[in-house]
């Protein structure tokens, strides 16, 4: 208890800066958004100049610095001020002490030796501080030991000690040290919410008046779901539609009684780290001395254009769309009792309205959440146009379609994406599940395809086929220009269910660059790079075949010069071209045999000359082995001399020959070159 008066005594000795006059900002307005982002608006009412306090996240500093906003119709904003990211280190950076000094007296005065202090009690003393060491006492019959601190202080009269947990007080005669400590135990009060920062915001105005400050910082993304409830009719034009929006308050603070508002868009948005401290790096210059010139280097130069060209503008996103994903089928549940005539209406009415990049929905009465909870509300309530379907997906069921519902959006605002739960309602007003669907991004006047089960009562089998057929072909240049047709033909054999009628809508890949030739594309659907085809099954155990044909137009170039005579011939014979086109590709087969008959006649004179080289060879390893002057001898020399005889001559044919090889080509040439 005495130690407990020592440390009070110390502290209160020390001198504590005061601070303006702050008022604190109540929360009044929240704005969610779905791309992550919240906006979180205060109001306090201030006369004259005020100091408005703001205390938010650590985490926050940065979208706060970037965002923050002052709404003042009367007044001016003066700026504002906010611990550093690390204010405790800060604080201590220039103190002749750390934190770790101020665990207790005897670690303050350790710290500070050679400070002068002043002790008060039965002995007063006054000096510096020479040493604190632990001098623990032994308490009587042997019950233990009692921890004591004994201080060593420089005195006019010497070197003298005392027990610090016996003074009654002690303070630093040095008034710059007593601000300094004051300062550091302030530092460490203020931040003993380490994750929290403390805005002061200063104002100047005249008079009475509100002021408004707001923000944009991180948030939950806030979440749409729907419940779609069928009616017994599947003819029936229209089906309830409800849909409530899921929010999470993190934001560290309880919301009482503000207006919520919540929107549905996906803003560009950005995070700096605007709280950091940045140097710059500068680059080091040597002294200049007297005497000593360092001149820069000249590298040249150039001439400096001073027309600058203009950036085009960016192209524009294209609109974005969600896919819709693959549903999966849920096991059928027990009916429950009949309900009501119609899901429970919405209490308050939402004030739904479109933007130009998003969807807010503004609630008519303020809202309360605590922090940490989550809150769920209705935000649309309304019906809208439902048409079931079937929608086959090869890639998801290749046997069988989804159940699927066509919806429009007819209302007044879009709607944001979210999940749906879809209900039916039967003759008796049992309702069951029925499935999930996912609902993308919803504009006003668009449809979207909701595929929620499996259609196990429409079986589907589908063959593609392919076809390649001339079309066209011009002559042109020294080529045949071909234009050829490929056929692409998916046959869907479809049988529908036994007792209802059934539109079917048949998702097919639409090939790049190819043309939908049938069916006709009058009531056909793009989206997401398909086709959405649409078939009516008039109901009845029976199959019915569709066929869905997509053509592309492909070109080909065949020099005819080069062109083997087999791919000519069959060229000639197409009844695809007209007779000008046959008949000078017939003229161009018979010039090019006439190249061929040519080319087999210098083959034969080579073959020829071939079989007599291989000949002489045999006679000259015969002439090594026969006696000289033998008749044998002699009848060798006789025909190698015949042999070359007919070299000779069959060296002129050979020349001949190629002349006629050449002039048959540059016939073939001149002729291709004068047609087209």
């Amino acid at each position: 208890m005495r130690l407990f008066m020592n440390v009070v005594a110390l502290l209160g000795l020390i001198a504590f800066p005061t601070f303006a006059f702050a008022q604190d900002l109540a929360l009044k307005r929240v704005m969610l958004s779905s791309g992550g982002l919240g906006y979180f608006e205060y109001e306090a009412t201030v006369d004259g100049d005020a100091t408005l306090k703001l205390t938010v996240g650590l985490g926050q500093v940065d979208d706060v610095l970037k965002s923050l906003v002052v709404y003042d119709d009367k007044g001016s904003v003066g700026g504002l001020s906010l611990p550093g990211r690390e204010p405790l280190a800060q604080a201590f950076k220039d103190l002749p002490f750390d934190q770790g000094s101020l665990g207790s007296p005897a670690e303050l005065l350790s710290t500070l030796k050679g400070a002068q202090v002043t002790v008060g009690g039965s002995r007063a003393l006054t000096g510096r501080v020479v040493s604190v060491e632990e001098d623990p006492l032994v308490l009587p019959d042997n019950k233990g030991t009692m921890k004591r601190t004994r201080v060593t202080l420089y005195t006019d009269r010497g070197l003298q000690q005392f027990i610090l947990e016996e003074a009654e007080n002690l303070q630093f005669a040095d008034a710059a040290l007593r601000e300094k400590v004051g300062q550091a135990l302030i530092a460490i009060q203020g931040n003993r919410a380490r994750d929290a920062r403390t805005i002061d915001l200063t104002m100047r105005g005249q008079g009475k008046r509100t002021v408004r400050v707001a923000y944009i910082v991180e948030a939950p993304v806030w979440k749409a779901s729907y419940r779609l409830t069928l009616g017994a009719d599947p003819t029936a034009a229209r089906s309830a539609l409800q849909g409530w929006a899921i929010v999470e308050n993190l934001s560290g603070q309880d919301w009482k009684d503000v207006e919520l508002t919540l929107v549905s868009g996906r803003p560009v948005a950005f995070h700096q780290a605007l709280y950091n401290a940045y140097y710059v790096t500068r680059p080091e210059v040597p002294v200049e001395i007297a005497g000593r010139l360092m001149p820069g280097i000249d590298r040249g130069g150039v001439t400096v254009d001073q027309q600058r060209a203009k950036a085009p503008p960016l192209p524009a996103p294209a609109p974005y769309r969600a896919q819709q994903e693959r549903s999966v089928t849920a096991p059928a549940m027990a009916p429950p009792p009949p309900p009501p005539a119609g899901m429970a209406a919405a209490a308050d009415q939402i004030e739904a309205s479109d933007a130009a990049t998003q969807v807010i929905f503004k609630f008519p009465r303020a809202v309360s959440v605590e922090n940490g909870r989550t809150l769920s509300i209705p935000i649309v309530d309304r019906q809208v146009p439902a048409q079931r379907l079937a929608l086959y997906q090869a890639d998801t069921a290749a046997r069988n379609p989804l159940a699927a519902i066509r919806l429009t959006n007819d209302g007044e605002s879009g709607l944001p994406p979210g999940i749906i739960t879809l209900y039916e309602r039967d003759k008796g007003g049992y309702v069951s599940y029925v499935g999930d669907a996912r609902l993308s991004g919803f504009p006003v006047g668009e449809t979207r395809l909701l595929a929620y089960a499996l259609d196990e009562k429409i079986i589907i089998e589908r063959d593609v086929a392919q076809t390649d057929r001339v079309a066209s072909g011009t002559i042109a240049n020294g080529a045949l220009r071909l234009s050829r047709v490929v056929r692409q033909t998916t046959v869907y054999r479809v049988r529908g269910p036994a007792k209802e009628p059934r539109q079917l809508v048949v998702v097919q890949r639409r090939l790049p660059g190819w043309t939908l030739t049938k069916p006709e594309s009058k009531d056909v659907e793009l989206s997401e790079g398909n086709y959405r085809i649409p078939f009516q099954l008039p109901g009845g155990d029976q199959t019915q075949t569709f066929e869905v044909v997509q053509e592309q137009t492909q070109q080909q170039e065949i020099r005819l010069v080069e062109s083997a005579a087999e791919q000519i011939r069959v060229y000639a014979q197409a009844r695809e071209f007209d007779a000008k086109t046959r008949e000078a590709l017939t003229r161009v087969l018979q010039l090019q045999q006439t190249v061929a008959g040519a080319q087999r006649k210098v083959q034969q004179v080579d073959a020829e000359r071939q079989a007599i080289v291989q000949e002489q060879a045999r006679l000259r390893e015969n002439l090594a082995r026969v006696p000289a002057n033998s008749d044998l001898q002699r009848r060798y020399l006789a025909t190698l001399d015949k042999q070359e005889t007919d070299l000779e001559a069959l060296s002129k044919r050979r020349a001949e020959a190629d002349k006629a090889v050449e002039a048959a080509r540059e016939a073939l040439r001149t002729y291709v070159s004068q047609l087209g």
